[in-house]
């Protein structure tokens, strides 16, 4: 088992054992591997990967859960869901935010489900409606600095479709500039100017 976690757009791989993705890291040499399970070791990796010098890290513990556990105490978490949306044609939706193609997703708000949280936030930043929820697709994870603290935030994201004439109007007062509907024969061309976690969402969808 493992679970992939972004600092920035590097990753790092808490896991309970190799596999073929994780072994193209561990012989490079800007990656840091650690094995020796302890609270300073812990410490030590998220440091490292906050070095320039780092592209890459794995932990490798054989108790998967006591090393998330570890990590996550590290963090306050948030949580978030968002959607890969399809229309009728099988076109796919992306928004253009902060100078990066995105799919659309939000924290989650006090006493709604992670499944409200997905359809309401792609509602709200792209206008779509009558949005019909599909099955889970990925959780994503990465990491960011806010008023002093250490952010890990943990997206949900699940396929949706919708049909019918649809408006989109993008939510600007979330720095949305645009959205827009992309055939599967282009996505590769967005996918130049995105963030690794989009580009898992869509290999974990296996487009």
């Amino acid at each position: 088992m493992y679970i992939k976690i972004y600092f920035n757009d590097k990753p790092l791989f808490l896991c309970d054992e190799m596999n073929e993705e994780i072994n193209n890291y561990a012989h490079h040499d800007d990656a840091v591997f650690i094995d020796d399970f302890s609270p300073p070791a812990v410490n030590s990796i998220i440091h490292e990967m906050r070095l320039e010098k780092i592209h890459a890290g794995i932990f490798l513990h054989k108790d998967f859960d006591q090393l998330k556990k570890a990590f996550w105490k590290k963090f306050l978490i948030v949580k978030a869901a968002g959607g890969l949306v399809f229309n009728e044609k099988k076109e796919m939706l992306f928004i253009f935010r902060r100078g990066k193609w995105d799919l659309p997703k939000g924290k989650l708000d006090e006493g709604e489900t992670i499944e409200q949280c997905a359809v309401r936030e792609v509602e709200e930043e792209t206008g779509l409606k009558n949005i019909e929820l599909k099955n889970a697709i990925v959780t994503t994870y990465h990491t960011y600095d806010e008023n002093g603290k250490h952010i890990l935030k943990e997206s949900y994201w699940f396929e949706m479709h919708v049909s019918g004439p649809q408006k989109l109007i993008p939510q600007t007062i979330e720095d949305i500039n645009e959205a827009k509907w992309v055939k599967k024969k282009n996505v590769n061309e967005l996918m130049k100017n995105t963030f690794p976690s989009i580009k898992d969402v869509l290999k974990s969808f296996k487009l």
